[in-house]
């Protein structure tokens, strides 16, 4: 997860702070070839944000209408993190609780949690592992830059 933002609503601006969030963090790697999964939301669907996504070097990827494949691990890791964080450590008293226990959750998810999917090593090291291998010309692994 390299972009994300809290918000008491849903608008529009939620969405493209967190891209550039995404954008700013990535700006030592190409992302030409990005796919973006999201669900149908408006706010992935803007003019403003396909164009900045567009501008990036990504493309969105919304899936056809009732086909949950698209955005399944993003509902997964959404789910993870309401389960662990949200839901654990809640009742929340402001927006300010949420962010920084967010901006925690984020960090212990990339940097310490062991996923067993990738190996039982952190999501961070395995993309550092990854564009290691990339530059060698072995490209095992993922196949395009993520902003997940």
């Amino acid at each position: 997860m390299v972009g994300w933002r809290a918000s008491g609503s849903l608008r529009q601006d939620l969405a493209l702070d967190a891209l550039e969030m995404a954008i700013w963090a990535r700006q030592d790697t190409c992302l030409g070839g990005l796919v973006h999964h999201s669900d149908r939301g408006s706010q992935y669907l803007s003019i403003r944000y396909t164009e900045r996504l567009q501008e990036a070097g990504g493309v969105c990827s919304v899936g056809s209408r009732g086909d949950s494949y698209d955005n399944a691990l993003a509902e997964t890791i959404i789910g993870l993190f309401k389960a662990e964080l949200i839901r654990n450590r809640g009742p929340w008293r402001n927006l300010n609780e949420v962010e920084y226990g967010t901006l925690e959750w984020i960090d212990w998810f990339n940097h310490r949690r062991l996923l067993e999917p990738i190996g039982c090593v952190p999501p961070a090291e395995f993309e550092a592992n990854y564009w290691i291998r990339e530059t060698r010309g072995n490209t095992d692994g993922l196949k395009q830059p993520s902003l997940r």
